[in-house]
């Protein structure tokens, strides 16, 4: 087995939060000894959720067991994904903005042509449907748990109960047509063809993408966390995973 150094692109304020997290959940349960500290812990996980090592590649190189790693990685994935914000938080910071942005993304997984639920027909491959709210920036604020490829934007939205959680704080939130007849405070381009639009229907069109545009900076965001890329993983586990990495991100980019 050939061992060699490489880096993960984060800040070790990254580390220092997990290994801090880790800590305190081995404390409450009173564990006397472990393979690896809980620092070498966090880097271990780290590893997993930005680089997308795999199980046999982290066992080799922290010298571990690969039922190991698996332990290791669902503890640490448990921990981070309880600290992610709610919807209700989630629309409570969205009131303190001028407005925000919704849309939603596809992480795509490793499935079969069998497996009709997950396979969406906008993107042409089999994934997972995750809604996106970012600030008036493009910053992101939440990411809701995942449903099935299958499921369309609008039926998601309204699934996870996002119109209605910004329509009770009363912050208004752009969106593209695939949460057309969503209602609330959502606001959408106006319907038609281009051509029959009147010159006013344009411009506030053209005004609307302008804004929409920024949310496409949280979806790279989202997937430099490179386990994003490719889930080959149960899909039962892809929401903790994706609250997980939206705890790191919210905790270590503030």
């Amino acid at each position: 087995m050939l061992v060699y150094p490489s880096g993960i692109d984060l800040s070790t304020s990254s580390l220092r939060f997990l290994a801090r997290q880790l800590s305190t959940r081995h404390r409450e349960q009173g564990t006397r000894w472990r393979r690896l500290s809980a620092g070498r812990q966090a880097l271990l996980v780290l590893a997993h959720l930005r680089c997308g090592d795999t199980y046999a590649r982290l066992a080799a190189g922290f010298e571990v067991g690969i039922a190991t790693v698996y332990r290791y990685v669902a503890e640490a994935v448990e921990v981070l994904a309880a600290l992610a914000p709610d919807l209700r938080t989630a629309a409570c910071t969205a009131s303190t903005k001028a407005f925000v942005i919704l849309d939603g993304t596809l992480l795509p997984i490793d499935r079969i042509a069998a497996d009709r639920p997950f396979y969406s027909g906008k993107h042409k491959k089999h994934g997972m449907n995750v809604q996106i709210i970012t600030d008036p920036a493009g910053r992101l604020v939440w990411a809701s748990p995942a449903l099935p490829g299958a499921v369309h934007d609008i039926k998601a939205a309204r699934t996870h109960g996002i119109i209605d959680a910004l329509e009770e704080v009363g912050v208004e939130c752009w969106a593209d047509k695939g949460y057309r007849g969503a209602g609330g405070t959502i606001r959408l381009p106006h319907w038609d063809r281009w051509e029959t639009l009147s010159a006013g229907q344009q411009a506030v069109n053209r005004s609307h993408a302008r804004i929409r545009a920024l949310v496409e900076q949280a979806m790279p965001t989202l997937k430099t966390w490179r386990l994003l890329r490719k889930l080959r993983c149960s899909t039962t586990r892809i929401t903790s995973l994706v609250q997980a990495v939206l705890t790191l991100h919210l905790t270590c980019s503030n």
